[in-house]
């Protein structure tokens, strides 16, 4: 090939060549890029909170770890008020507040992950189908202590309350008009399990648990039912609807604005990734 042949083919294709080298060059580099991505998401994260929310978050903390093999997600339950504590004073990376946030609490960062309600339970064996606000709240307040008063058996009742501090009991609370200081209870339990397996327990025993888990046990085989508040039926659906009277946001929280692995363990949490993680705990996921 000629001098001039060669410079002419040099130059004719000299733009393609270049383009090739770019393409060469930027391809290892982008996979480099995520791979450096991939490594930064290391370390460990400590959520607490919400015993409402434990569950699900230990779900997505599982799928999330299966994704990123050298993060460790360590969820402990303890009420939301544990949850909105200990991410204050860092003793938790993220807390788990299974209600709407407080005004004294926009100090902190908070992200809805799913929606829940909270209704009455009773032994699946108990004759009672339904009971009026108005029913309930003399239950719970002592003036009405025999199953017979409302259409049961003639029976005590047992009167299964939450703990402080549990946002479960600020929802009944706020939604019957009650103060904790009203409450006649003869059991006070903690988390949703342990109302659960009172009142499961229990055939003369009244206890208001998450409906979500009230209906993931119930499916299961556990001797429980789920009551209706105001007529509406206590369902998961219902909730989906907007339509049940006693729901609430489940939110996660952190001190201060999120990056990191905290960052990126939230975002999942929101995504649609774990949507189906969500129905299977039988909560409503944000964009249903």
């Amino acid at each position: 090939m000629s001098t001039c042949r060669a410079l002419f083919m040099l130059k004719k294709y000299a733009p393609l060549v270049a383009l090739s080298m770019a393409v060469l060059m930027y391809i290892p580099a982008s996979v480099e890029a995520q791979s450096a991505a991939a490594d930064q998401l290391t370390g460990k994260l400590v959520i607490t909170g919400a015993s409402t929310l434990a569950p699900l978050i230990a779900e997505i903390g599982k799928r999330f770890e299966s994704l990123y093999p050298t993060v460790r997600i360590d969820v402990q339950s303890g009420g939301s008020s544990r949850g909105v504590a200990d991410a204050r004073q860092g003793l938790s990376d993220i807390g788990m507040v299974s209600r709407a946030m407080k005004e004294d609490e926009r100090d902190l960062s908070a992200f809805p992950v799913a929606r829940d309600g909270v209704c009455p339970i009773l032994h699946r064996e108990n004759p009672v189908q339904a009971l009026t606000d108005e029913q309930i709240v003399a239950i719970y307040t002592g003036k009405i202590t025999n199953w017979k008063a409302v259409g049961g058996v003639d029976a005590p009742i047992t009167v299964v309350n939450k703990a402080d501090g549990r946002s479960t009991l600020e929802v009944f609370l706020q939604h019957f008009k009650l103060k904790s200081s009203d409450i006649k209870a003869q059991v006070v339990i903690g988390d949703n399990e342990q109302g659960v397996k009172t009142v499961a327990g229990n055939r003369n025993a009244i206890g208001y648990v998450s409906i979500g888990t009230a209906e993931y046990d119930a499916v299961r085989g556990v001797p429980i039912k789920l009551l209706p508040v105001g007529g509406v039926a206590a369902s998961t659906e219902n909730v989906q609807k907007g339509v049940f009277p006693l729901s609430r946001p489940l939110h996660i929280v952190t001190r201060t604005s999120p990056a990191g692995l905290a960052k990126a363990f939230i975002e999942f949490a929101q995504s649609k990734a774990v949507y189906d993680l969500i129905r299977q705990q039988y909560f409503v996921p944000l964009a249903d």
